[in-house]
């Protein structure tokens, strides 16, 4: 995860009409983007649990009074492209100042249960001109597993504790009956109210630090958010301008969704139409009996994704890049399913596959900019006991695809995630695991004029009795090469040894050893053109087999 604040050419040549000199509004747009890291750093600094703390899951981001998002850390795509539905959804509740709203609801706001959403008025003035949002995903939020990501669940109800956007403080007034709800559901309420107490302190420091531009810069500031959106807007209508014109289409599966192993298809239809961009989905599946429904939002989300990966990544990322973007799938589809759907799959392996087949459709546009398949998949293993003493849960990297001028890289998040690792030294500390081995995988990137990245080898040994749940994909279906190169290789899950199903949910006794292997990523390009000295060098690091 990237804490850089990047500075692009400024604004001076694509200043948005507006009485701001672009040399102050380059200042303000670097002042929001860093108001919005600090409170990435006091949510990972503040936070108990070691996914929040070690591996950064989570994001937090800055919007305006009418819910437009101004400025965002580097963190999770597929929790800042989703959270503008948290904030209209709080909107519509009338928040004033000193209230914290809090909502994990697919339906009305939410991506999955596990990742909740604070949404606090910035009013350093007593008016409301703000909202500081911050997503976390909490390790157990209740449901029928630990972990609550039951990869059998049939029902949202399986999966955990449902909150609309509801007060959790009301004109500075903690709710004591929302707090007292929330520990009476989780099997870690310790841990869930050290977590939230830390997102209530990174938004805090967002009004303060909004105060404090507020009295430096007046109404200057107001009017900054307006001109950075507008910014964004404008160089990313230009930089679609640039594409040439049409639909492109792609098609892409999902490995069963827990209840059944039947493909389900994925299928995308972009439109590019001078500075506009719109991704349809007709096509996609129906909703399904499991839980890889995903709501409009992580579609949304992952398509904003792909269109911020093939536009200029120094474009300042808020509403603005949004705009040109429009997004659609049937109503009752695994893109936008009806309650009570199963969802919690749906935002960390569905957004991942239509990332993947968004991606597949623009190739044809901008084949110098799109990479070969990627591992298409986050990866969840969570363990935890039924009592409640313990929560684990990760996302493990795998093989990012070739590029078309250079290698993929090796044993990283792809896509619609951006967390770190849970250190060796961490993950045995905090819980009754023990990690055995933690390795890449010699041979797994597709072969190519550029080679595809490394997965990963995690193999951990259980060291109580508790429950295994996995939630993954490409263990059937390639991550595929592109223009002659070779697929990546697909992922495994084992447990003593013994392959399990891509989606299953275990009791295991201590002792029990536990491997993931990750997906590999598709090759780029001809095998025969790949120069000589890049295949020494591939064996000399054991990226490949020696003989």
């Amino acid at each position: 995860m990237s804490d850089d604040h990047r500075q692009d050419d400024g604004p001076d040549s694509d200043a948005p009409d507006t009485d701001i000199d672009p040399v102050t509004l380059e200042i303000l747009r670097n002042q929001l983007e860093s108001v919005a890291t600090e409170m990435g750093h006091v949510l990972i600094r503040g936070a108990y649990s070691p996914n929040i703390k070690e591996r950064q899951d989570c994001s937090t981001a800055l919007f305006d009074a009418s819910g437009r998002m101004v400025a965002q850390a580097e963190h999770i795509p597929v929790h800042l492209g989703a959270m503008p539905d948290a904030v209209e959804i709080v909107l519509e509740k009338d928040p004033q100042p000193g209230d914290v709203f809090i909502v994990n609801d697919p339906f009305a706001g939410g991506t999955h249960l596990p990742d909740i959403t604070l949404v606090s008025t910035i009013a350093p003035r007593d008016e409301v001109i703000g909202f500081a949002v911050s997503r976390a995903h909490h390790a157990d939020v209740g449901g029928s597993a630990p972990g609550s990501m039951p990869p059998g669940a049939r029902e949202i109800y399986e999966e955990g504790l449902r909150l609309p956007a509801v007060r959790l403080v009301d004109g500075g007034e903690p709710n004591a009956a929302v707090h007292d709800l929330i520990r009476a559901n989780v099997r870690t309420p310790d841990e869930r109210a050290a977590d939230l107490r830390a997102q209530r302190a990174a938004n805090d420091r967002a009004e303060e630090r909004i105060g404090e531009l507020l009295d430096e810069h007046g109404e200057t500031l107001l009017d900054a958010f307006d001109a950075v959106i507008e910014y964004s807007r404008d160089r990313v209508e230009a930089e679609l301008a640039e594409l040439p014109d049409g639909t492109y289409r792609a098609r892409d599966v999902l490995e069963g969704d827990g209840v059944t192993d039947e493909d389900i298809p994925i299928q995308a239809a972009v439109t590019v139409d001078g500075t506009s961009i719109d991704v349809d989905f007709a096509g996609t599946a129906d909703q399904v009996d499991g839980n890889l429904n995903a709501p409009l939002s992580v579609a949304k989300s992952a398509v904003y994704f792909v269109v911020r990966a093939i536009t200029d990544p120094e474009i300042p990322p808020n509403h603005g890049c949004y705009e040109p973007v429009s997004v659609s799938a049937p109503d009752g589809s695994v893109l936008n399913p009806n309650p009570p759907a199963a969802v919690v799959g749906g935002n960390v392996e569905t957004s991942q596959r239509v990332t993947d087949v968004t991606l597949a459709a623009l190739a044809t546009a901008v084949p110098n900019k799109v990479p070969a398949g990627g591992q298409g998949t986050m990866n969840n293993l969570i363990i935890g006991d039924r009592s409640g003493d313990f929560t684990y849960y990760e996302t493990i990297g795998g093989g990012f695809g070739a590029r078309p001028d250079k290698d993929g890289m090796d044993g990283v998040q792809v896509g619609m995630t951006n967390t770190l690792n849970t250190p060796v030294e961490a993950m045995e500390t905090e819980y009754p695991l023990r990690v055995e081995r933690y390795a890449l995988r010699p041979g797994s990137g597709g072969d190519g004029r550029y080679r595809g990245g490394l997965g990963l080898e995690r193999t951990v040994t259980v060291e109580t009795d508790a429950t295994v749940s996995l939630l993954t994909e490409r263990r059937r279906t390639a991550p595929a090469g592109v223009d002659g190169g070779d697929d990546g290789a697909t992922g495994e899950n084992l447990v003593d040894g013994e392959a399990v199903p891509a989606k299953a949910s275990l009791d295991v006794e201590a002792g029990t050893t536990v491997s993931i292997l990750t997906p590999g990523g598709g090759g780029h390009g001809d095998p025969a053109d790949r120069d000589p000295n890049a295949r020494e060098r591939d064996r000399r690091d054991g990226k490949v087999d020696s003989r």
